[in-house]
C-alpha cells in the first residue's frame, strides 16, 4: 500500500464528521441509526444521501448550493471518500458527513423515514447479467431504500451509461414508482438547473470524450 494512501487513512481518522464503523458479523445495527439530526449534525433538516459517493465531490456540491438540507455520502473506499471530507473540513461545511461503508449494509445505518432523498451518480454499472443484483437500481437495493425513505422520497441516477439508464428506467415502471424525469442526454434539456448540472472530474473527462450523461429521477411510494 502507497504512503500516500496510508496517510490519508490516518487523515481520516481525525474528521469528526466521518464515521467509519468496524465490520462486525453478523450485521447489526449502528448506535446513530435514527439519530443523525439529534447527533451528527448540528441542525436537524431533510437528510440527503449519495451513494457511492467516490471523493464526495457530488455530496460537497449539493450542500454549498443547497444548505437547508444535509448531506451524507457514502462509500466503502476510504482513499476517495478522504478528498470529500478533507474538503469539509477545510471550507467547515456544516451540513456534510460521510460514511464509509458497504451499501448492502444502508439499513442498519438509517431508520425508517429518516431519509428524504437519494442520489446515485456514475455507479458501478455491473453489466453482466450476473451481477444485476449488485446494480444499485436493482429492485434489492431499492427495496432497501425503500425502508429508509419518507414516503414519495426521490431517487436521482446519473450516469453515463446508456444500458445501466435503460434497466434502471425499466426496473421503475415495472415497479410503478412515478417517474418524474428521465433523458438519455441531459444536457441537450433546456432549462437543467445548478445542482443536476454538477460535474464531477469523471463527468468531465465522459463530456470531453463526446460521451451522453443520462439522467432519472423517480419517487418510492
Amino acid at each position: 500500500m502507497g504512503k500516500n494512501k496510508l496517510r490519508r487513512f490516518e487523515e481520516n481518522k481525525s474528521f469528526s464528521h466521518l464515521l467509519q464503523p468496524s465490520v462486525d458479523y453478523p450485521f447489526r445495527d449502528d448506535a446513530i441509526k435514527g439519530k443523525w439530526n439529534n447527533e451528527f449534525f448540528s441542525t436537524a433538516q431533510p437528510i440527503v444521501l449519495e451513494l457511492g459517493c467516490g471523493r464526495g465531490e457530488y455530496t460537497v456540491n449539493l450542500a454549498r448550493f443547497s444548505p437547508k438540507n444535509n448531506y451524507i455520502g457514502v462509500d466503502i473506499k476510504g482513499a476517495r471518500i478522504w478528498r470529500g471530507a478533507k474538503t469539509v473540513h477545510e471550507e467547515s461545511l456544516k451540513n456534510v458527513g460521510f460514511l464509509r461503508i458497504q451499501i448492502e449494509r444502508i439499513e442498519n445505518f438509517f431508520a425508517e423515514k429518516e431519509v428524504s432523498e437519494i442520489w446515485i451518480t456514475f455507479p458501478d454499472p455491473q453489466p453482466q447479467l450476473s451481477r444485476e443484483r449488485k446494480r444499485l437500481t436493482s429492485p434489492r437495493f431499492l427495496a432497501r431504500y425503500k425502508n429508509i425513505l419518507v414516503p414519495g422520497g426521490k431517487v436521482h441516477l446519473k450516469t453515463d451509461n446508456k444500458e445501466l439508464y435503460e434497466y434502471s428506467l425499466e426496473v421503475a415502471r415495472e415497479l410503478n414508482y412515478p417517474l418524474e424525469e428521465f433523458t438519455d442526454d441531459l444536457y441537450a434539456v433546456q432549462g437543467t438547473d445548478e445542482v443536476r448540472a454538477i460535474k464531477t472530474t469523471y463527468e468531465q473527462i465522459f463530456l470531453k470524450q463526446g460521451m451522453k450523461i443520462c439522467y432519472l429521477r423517480f419517487r418510492i411510494p
